[in-house]
């Protein structure tokens, strides 16, 4: 017999904290990011919004509905679910500003084949990788430009930082970038936003960044093959609502793209985009149990057996967008702040929002859009709590379910990678 996949339903079956990731939907975002694109882009899943496995794959495709996903990596922990997820090393571009020799040369040996490099001795050591596996890699330059222009929630260029080579030193850097030993420029890696606040923000700053690319290509002096300009596409975070749509995108690239680079319509360079936030996070919910209520002189606290541990970690260290979620509301509500279990006042999911008015020790709340930087972005270890279950389902059936477990094991010869 058929059981329900209702988030709720399953957090009675499998208990809470618990996630909920919903296939079909994950599914549904990559159709439409790629209808939002000129006919030709690449789409890059990024997977620190979320590695798991049947999410990556459910992104990859290859199931006949549309063009699937390649995979952008930073970790080789990422690879390994990259790898299960089915993908080939020639469909994964690694990133990361700290590429350690030992990821590097697990990488390459793995077969994975594009690069970005974030600075000269970055793409140096991916040299270095690849000539100690007698090969020779493709690598994307990052690119830090010196000019932006939008204003968004995260911002990863314009000023100094470890992401990418600094965009007025490239033409001196030109002949020692063009001749690292076991690499092979490929073309340009920009990413310079997050979460885009509107359309018109996420068109400036793509359309932007396509004119520095093509003056970066013209200081390089050498021709681009393949070009990822970023991303930036926005879904809501633990509220509700839905995916943003992009309806003008597609012709403002295109407009953009005949100016700055005439090739492009003949595959000259591939293009590509990235996004983790829009592919993955609207087809998550996490259901959370409520331990206790209480009133501290005057103010309500519904204290929940998920916390900063299960999710949104990461936002309480500036890293990510604030936390604040939004429970779905039948009835009722009264202003009390939702907390987690953990022993630290910053275990705060939301402060002063709309609650049950009677909200009792045993409830289940549901938080919508949380598909992305979940569990793998939070706290999991501090305290020693449970990881919480992630339940993968599609057509109206449980995929799987998991639990992220943490085990101490020996290691040998120091353990450095």
């Amino acid at each position: 017999m058929t059981q329900s996949t209702d988030p709720t339903e399953l957090a009675r079956r499998f208990g809470t904290p618990l996630y909920v990731y919903d296939l079909d939907r994950a599914r549904a975002a990559r159709r439409d990011l790629f209808s939002w694109l000129p006919e030709g882009f690449e789409v890059f899943y990024a997977f620190k919004a979320n590695p798991h496995v049947d999410l990556v794959r459910a992104l990859r495709g290859g199931d006949g509905d549309g063009p699937g996903c390649r995979a952008e990596i930073s970790s080789t922990g990422e690879l390994e679910a990259a790898l299960e997820a089915g993908y080939q090393g020639s469909e994964i571009l690694y990133t990361g500003p700290g590429k350690t020799p030992g990821e590097l040369s697990e990488a390459v040996g793995r077969g994975v084949q594009t690069f970005s490099a974030e600075s000269l001795s970055d793409l140096r050591h991916i040299g270095e990788a690849a000539l100690a596996h007698r090969t020779v890699v493709d690598c994307l330059l990052r690119i830090n430009s010196a000019t932006a222009s939008a204003t968004t929630s995260i911002r990863m260029t314009g000023a100094p930082t470890q992401f990418g080579i600094d965009s007025e030193t490239v033409a001196e850097l030109a002949p020692e970038l063009r001749s690292v030993a076991g690499t092979r420029l490929a073309g340009l890696h920009l990413f310079s936003q997050s979460n885009a606040k509107d359309e018109d923000a996420l068109i400036g700053e793509l359309t932007h960044t396509l004119g520095v690319a093509a003056a970066v290509q013209d200081d390089l002096g050498v021709p681009l093959r393949l070009l990822d300009i970023g991303g930036g596409f926005s879904v809501p975070y633990a509220q509700h609502g839905g995916r943003d749509s992009y309806p003008k995108l597609r012709t403002e690239l295109e407009a953009a793209l005949d100016v700055h680079f005439p090739s492009w319509r003949t595959g000259t360079p591939r293009l590509a985009v990235e996004s983790g936030r829009y592919l993955a996070g609207d087809c998550g919910t996490l259901v959370t149990r409520v331990s206790n209520v209480k009133v501290s002189r005057g103010k309500k606290f519904v204290i929940a057996d998920a916390g900063i541990n299960t999710f949104g970690g990461m936002s309480g260290l500036g890293r990510l967008m604030p936390v604040t979620v939004h429970v779905p509301v039948d009835g009722g509500t009264e202003k009390a702040s939702l907390v987690g279990p953990l022993c630290t006042p910053g275990d705060v999911l939301g402060r002063g929002i709309e609650l049950p008015a009677d909200v009792r020790d045993g409830d289940l709340l549901a938080i919508p859009n949380t598909g992305a930087y979940g569990p793998t972005s939070s706290l999991l270890m501090f305290l020693g709590r449970p990881a919480p279950v992630e339940v993968a389902v599609s057509g109206g059936e449980v995929v799987s379910a998991t639990r992220i477990a943490h085990v101490r094991t020996p290691v040998e010869n120091g353990g450095r990678r």
